[in-house]
C-alpha cells in the first residue's frame, strides 16, 4: 500500500529533523534564543511525524 510514498515521507521527515537541528545549532551559535527554541520545537514536530510513520509501517507489515 504505502510503497514509495512511505519511503518519501520517511526521508522527508528525517531531512526536516536534520534541518531543524541545524536551526537549533545556528540559534545557539548566535545567541538567538528564539531561533534555538524554534529549532527544538520543529524537531519535536518532526519526531512526532516519524513516530506516526513507524506506527503506520507496523500496521502495514
Amino acid at each position: 500500500m504505502g510503497g514509495s510514498t512511505g519511503i518519501d515521507d520517511t526521508i522527508g521527515n528525517a531531512s526536516e529533523e536534520a534541518a531543524d537541528k541545524l536551526k537549533e545549532g545556528a540559534g545557539r551559535a548566535t545567541d538567538d534564543e528564539r531561533l534555538e527554541a524554534k529549532g527544538r520545537s520543529d524537531q519535536a514536530s518532526a519526531n512526532v511525524k516519524q513516530a506516526g510513520e513507524k506506527i503506520r509501517d507496523a500496521f502495514n507489515s
